[in-house]
């Protein structure tokens, strides 16, 4: 059975220095600090590559993070993983649970996240499933 939770986060970044692609291209690395609130009580660290393109409006990241806290009262932590595309302008983001990698009392946790940004404030949504241990 799923089950969806909503609720907002502040992040905060801070910027690691770039990484070398080859042939002089590189990507920026960059941390974030996050804190979520609400059904999802819990900090992360994420660790995010992000490159451009010559053409404005398109660029690519890819992040793993880790968060722990509480998730519906339930203890532990767990990895995601995030993939987004800017293409012209068009974004697509994915943010996957890494598969088994929940700890605690979220062994088993899988699900996907998606984040929206309005005002300047953060916003989750996340459905997941613990799948019952046998």
């Amino acid at each position: 059975m799923a089950h969806q939770v909503k609720g907002e986060f502040e992040v905060k970044r801070t910027p690691e220095g770039g990484c070398d692609l080859g042939d002089g291209a590189v990507a920026g690395h960059f941390r974030f600090d996050k804190r979520f609130h609400g059904a999802l009580d819990a900090t992360a660290v994420v660790h995010m590559l992000a490159v451009g393109t010559e053409v404005e409006g398109s660029a690519a990241y890819v992040a793993v993070e880790r968060i722990a806290g509480a998730l519906d009262g339930r203890v532990g932590a767990f990895l995601t993983q995030h993939t987004g595309t800017l293409d012209r302008g068009a974004p697509t983001l994915t943010v996957t649970v890494v598969p088994d990698s929940g700890s605690g009392e979220l062994k088993g946790l899988s699900g996907r996240m998606t984040i929206d940004i309005a005002d300047g404030k953060h916003y989750y949504s996340f459905e997941y499933e613990l799948a019952r241990e046998e």
